[in-house]
Order: structure tokens, then sequence, then C-alpha cells
């Protein structure tokens, strides 16, 4: 066992447990912040996605020793019901989600991708952003439009376009 320190979602969060935890179990488990899923538990689907220092990163494969000193955020940290991003926001209005099971890793992935964006970006950009994202409900369209509608929203509160 070790005591390990680290941030989530703006809070520092101290850990007893052994370092080859991973963070996925450890922010399930002992931080109850249940929005991250296991799904594959190989990095293959995203579900598990959270944001590592500003990347995106399968919280699967992340042990939690190697985040010791580091700012993790989730898909809690991005926003909640009462408090939401544009980007979930954009999700309910557009009914980009249905069983809810990738839609926190896809959420985290889309903040990422939408952070330094001056465009609204085309359907290949926001294909290849959410590769290492899988959803298994529906075929893309509505979660591909939200992102769009959630990009616009966030380049008119920029002042960038107006529409």
């Amino acid at each position: 066992m070790k005591e390990l320190n680290f941030t989530v979602n703006g809070t520092l969060h101290s850990v007893s447990c052994h370092p080859a935890k991973t963070l996925l179990d450890v922010l399930r488990e002992d931080l109850d912040m249940t929005a991250s899923k296991e799904c594959c538990g190989k990095g293959e689907c995203g579900s598990c996605s959270v944001l590592l220092n500003g990347e995106v990163v399968c919280s699967c494969l992340v042990l939690i020793g190697q985040v010791e000193n580091e700012e993790i955020t989730t898909c809690e940290g991005i926003g909640l019901p009462e408090n939401m991003d544009i980007i979930q926001e954009s999700f309910v209005d557009e009914g980009a989600t249905q069983c809810g099971y990738c839609t926190p890793g896809i959420i985290v992935a889309s903040k990422a991708f939408l952070k330094n964006i001056d465009h609204v970006p085309t359907v290949d950009e926001i294909k290849t952003a959410l590769g290492g994202n899988l959803c298994r409900c529906t075929g893309y369209t509505k979660i591909i439009h939200a992102i769009q509608t959630a990009a616009i929203k966030q380049l008119q509160e920029k002042g960038t376009i107006q529409v």
C-alpha cells in the first residue's frame, strides 16, 4: 500500500492503495466517481476516458502510481446536471445519448478536441478526434451533430462566429 496524491476535477485527493491499481478503479471504487465506465479493459473502447493533464487517456490502462501529483478531469468535472458544459448541453439537445455507457468518454474526448478549435469541425475531423471511442447503440450521426453544435455555441461565446 502506498499513499498517493493527485488532483481530480480541481480537488486534491489522497488515496492509500497499491500503486498498480488502475486509475479507473480508484475513480470508481475509492472516489465514487462513476461516470467513467469499464467496458473492454484494454483501452480500445474509450468508455473510461478521462483527461490526464489535459490529454485524453483510457483510465483502465493508467496505473494510479503513474498519476502522483497529476491533474485528472472526469466527465463529472466537465459538468453535472446542474451545471452542464456546452458539450453536454448539446448532447442532450441533439439526442446524442442512448444507453449512456460510452457517453462520458465521448464527452471527455470532445472536450479535449474542442478546447482549441477555431472553426466548426468537419465530420471527418470529429471522426478522427473520436477514433478511440466506440458507441454500440448508434451510427454516430447525432453525436457528430452534437459536437458541431457545441463548437458553434463555443465559437459564438468567444465572438468568433455569428449565426
